[in-house]
């Protein structure tokens, strides 16, 4: 008889389709780690900063979105709806090079200059 020795559902992905977007080996650990990396720079920024608020809300969803998974790819890839995973990762690398920016440029300090009257009025 014959006999499959290694089962059908444990393929390997070998692409994203995406030029210049590798796939990851093992992509839900370092997602994990962004977001976390990411709630520790926010706790840098105030606690009433809408930014912080905002963000801190996202990544605690996200992340608690990962941990429930147990570790299955597709299940956290279709919560997310952010595409592919390795998409995932992408975008939270981004929010924590931004989040490490906000907290350079101090975004929460009130403006330098008072802004012209109108300036911002549509």
């Amino acid at each position: 008889m014959f006999r499959c020795t290694r089962p059908l559902l444990n393929v390997v992905k070998t692409t994203t389709g995406l030029t210049g977007l590798k796939v990851h080996p093992n992509p839900l650990p370092d997602l994990a780690a962004a977001y976390e990396k990411t709630l520790a720079v926010l706790n840098n920024i105030p606690a009433t900063s809408v930014y912080r608020q905002g963000a801190e809300a996202l990544a605690l969803r996200k992340l608690d979105i990962i941990k429930a998974a147990n570790g299955d790819i597709a299940a956290v890839e279709k919560q997310l709806n952010e595409g592919q995973i390795e998409e995932s990762l992408l975008i939270a690398t981004d929010e924590l090079s931004l989040a490490s920016k906000m907290v350079e440029w101090k975004a929460w300090e009130p403006l330098e200059e008072k802004p012209e009257p109108g300036q911002w009025e549509y």
